[in-house]
């Protein structure tokens, strides 16, 4: 299908790749390497990546760039995992914002989702982590732990549920469980020693991520604390799943669809368009971005090289940074929070989130309050433990 996009290069068709931002140089470093690999695949068409925060380019400089390459028709993705506020949101209001002002003709993609080429890539990380393991223990007596990013959007939620039972099926592990890093629950070291429980002699975290950050270095902190209790268990740790060729191919996909007019949406599940069980006062909220205030935003952490350690926040709550981190309310708000939660979706753009970013920020989104963030094994109750105990946090 790349010969059909070279085509549309003559009528001024250009594509822009969409992504959150970190204050993390790796994960900014592996974006931009990603929006690079697909220009060859992209039939000659002029590519631009850009930022909704703590990154530039932002996504405005990004059009403006494609504007001024002469393109009159913009093919924009957002590099998402699934559907949640960042895709169904934030994204849209900036590009909707810049069309009306521009003129600019801007169609929009959906999320990467639940695809098989997704699952393909998740596969292959999975068995590189396998391979490289020296235990012998069969996949029927092996457990495969999925990190999901974690949202307030339970839609998306469930899809890496989904994304766990594909993978346990196509390997044929014992068994399969989701955690996530953050906002719903169980958290991922609560999780894990749940998991340990069921007596699985190997172990597979694999953080369903696209990129580095502080929140996969925290994975795998959570999975080595874990560990060190349980040396009978072979842990393994495997690698996200960065710029593998089929999440590129994915990426091809969705630009290709949206030129097809096939940007298919699950809206049945969304809690901003219908009532979903939980959740039902969030139906028809303000479409909004929260991220006017910190778009461009560089001034990273400089407590790592270049891949974060987690050092920033040693017991879970950030280190303020260049003078942008804010409370919310009395327990603070951290980096692992959605950004998914004010959207009203009576537009035609209604998808995607759930991805990597490693940014630790605090600002204030007037999010809608997520029902069950004091949930036993979710973040709430877990910052009081770690802040009635010695300041050890098992948060994650």
């Amino acid at each position: 299908m790349t010969a059909g996009l070279s085509e549309l290069k003559a009528e001024g068709v250009g594509v822009l790749i969409c992504g959150h931002g970190s204050r993390n140089r790796l994960a900014v470093e592996e974006f931009a390497r990603l929006a690079e690999g697909l220009r060859p695949r992209m039939g000659g068409l002029p590519v631009e990546h850009g930022y909704l925060e703590f990154a530039k380019p932002i996504l405005r400089d990004s059009l403006d760039r494609l504007r001024s390459q002469g393109v009159q028709r913009v093919l924009a993705v957002p590099a998402m995992l699934f559907a949640a506020g960042h895709a169904k949101n934030d994204i849209p209001s900036v590009l909707n914002t810049y069309s009306a002002e521009t003129g600019l003709s801007i169609e929009y993609g959906r999320e990467l989702g639940v695809d098989r080429l997704m699952i393909g890539a998740a596969g292959a990380r999975i068995r590189e982590a396998l391979e490289q393991s020296e235990s012998d223990v069969p996949l029927s007596e092996t457990l495969l732990v999925v990190v999901g990013r974690g949202s307030s959007d339970p839609d998306a939620n469930s899809n890496v549920a989904k994304v766990t039972r594909m993978l346990v099926e196509g390997f044929g592990f014992g068994w399969g469980e989701t955690v996530y890093s953050g906002v719903t629950f169980p958290l991922v070291e609560p999780g894990l020693r749940h998991v340990v429980r069921l007596g699985f002699k190997r172990i597979v975290v694999f953080p369903y991520f696209l990129f580095s950050g502080v929140l996969v270095s925290r994975i795998r902190q959570h999975t080595e604390l874990v560990a060190a209790d349980h040396p009978e268990v072979d842990f393994v740790s495997a690698q996200y799943l960065g710029d593998h060729p089929l999440v590129l191919d994915t990426f091809v996909e969705r630009v290709e669809e949206v030129v097809g007019g096939e940007t298919a949406m699950n809206c049945s599940l969304c809690k901003y368009r219908a009532q979903v069980l939980g959740f039902e006062d969030e139906v028809g909220l303000a479409q909004e971005s929260h991220h006017h205030h910190v778009e461009g935003l560089t001034d990273g952490c400089d407590l790592c090289e270049r891949e974060c350690t987690g050092a920033c926040q040693p017991d879970g709550i950030p280190i303020p940074l260049g003078g942008h981190h804010h409370s919310h309310g009395p327990h603070g708000h951290r980096h692992d929070h959605s950004h998914s939660d004010q959207h009203s979706h009576a537009d035609d753009h209604s998808h995607g989130d759930q991805h990597s970013h490693g940014d630790q920020h605090g600002h204030d989104h007037h999010h809608h309050p997520y029902p069950h963030a004091d949930h036993p094994l979710g973040p709430d109750t877990l910052r009081k433990t770690a802040q009635q105990g010695d300041g050890s946090s098992t948060q994650t």
